[in-house]
């Protein structure tokens, strides 16, 4: 007797790890519903790994890190899944965003788009807040209908196709160290401030020339979240993701501030 071969999964996860074992085991716990996930490890050493051997439906690739796009493109080109789910190892998908992407991918008039961008929730202590500043990123799309690129110190997918979008939001949940996230900053922002040294203004949306020339960025960032953002009425959450903003954008503007000072002295 022949033996019958499971379907062929619909969608697959894409996940890339280095280190992630304060998040990755609750990011797994919210994909359940998923009969294909793909991490793309850069070396864990701590428990990441065996975390996700405890889980049937992950496959773990190595791969040494160079960039994210090129790591998510080496993931792309594993995949046979007709959809992708792009997932950072601190986004939890709650139970409204799995059924609305679970309904999507099975409706024929998803065929038109390449994809759909989804919205944010940031979470600190686990509960998301209204004052995030993430806005929405393309993390469902077809499967062949584009490559990753990086984008200062992140990266994103240049699909060929219209780009929807879901209603439900992902949450970013990070529960790793403080200490981790300010360790961090310095290599992620001078990746951005080289990216806004190098971009003609022209090219820059209104927030990065802000960014770029002028000292208020960081205020800004700290009065969208507070005031225009609400993040005031959100107790001591919504003050400390406005202060790790502000953090973040004056540690940049004294990057670019120290790009610009040595250019213009002379030797």
């Amino acid at each position: 007797m022949s033996r019958i071969e499971p379907p062929a999964p619909l969608l697959t996860a894409l996940i890339l790890t280095y280190n992630e074992e304060a998040n990755i085991g609750r990011t797994l716990d919210h994909l359940g519903w998923l009969d294909s996930i793909l991490v793309i490890d850069s070396g864990s050493s701590d428990a990441t790994l065996s975390i996700l051997a405890g889980h049937a439906s992950v496959r773990v690739l190595h791969r040494p890190f160079d960039s994210f796009a090129d790591q998510c493109n080496f993931g792309l080109d594993r995949i046979t899944s007709p959809w992708v789910l792009s997932l950072d190892a601190d986004y939890l998908i709650p139970p409204p965003l799995a059924a609305e992407i679970q309904t999507v991918i099975r409706d024929p008039a998803a065929t038109a788009m390449a994809g759909f961008a989804i919205p944010f929730r940031y979470c600190i202590g686990g509960r998301p807040l209204r004052s995030g500043m993430l806005p929405p990123r393309t993390s469902l799309y077809r499967h062949g209908r584009g490559r990753y690129r990086n984008d200062g110190h992140g990266h994103r997918i240049v699909l060929s196709g219209p780009v929807g979008r879901l209603r439900q939001p992902i949450h970013h949940d990070d529960r790793k160290p403080l200490q981790r996230w300010l360790a961090s900053q310095g290599s992620y922002l001078a990746i951005e401030a080289a990216k806004l040294r190098t971009t003609p203004s022209s090219q820059l949306t209104v927030a990065d020339r802000l960014r770029k020339h002028t000292p208020l960025a960081p205020f800004a960032a700290l009065v969208f979240c507070l005031v225009w953002k609400g993040g005031m009425l959100e107790g001591w959450r919504g003050w400390a993701y406005a202060q790790q903003r502000m953090y973040a954008e004056l540690l940049l503007h004294l990057m670019l501030l120290e790009d610009r000072f040595s250019l213009s002295t002379p030797p």
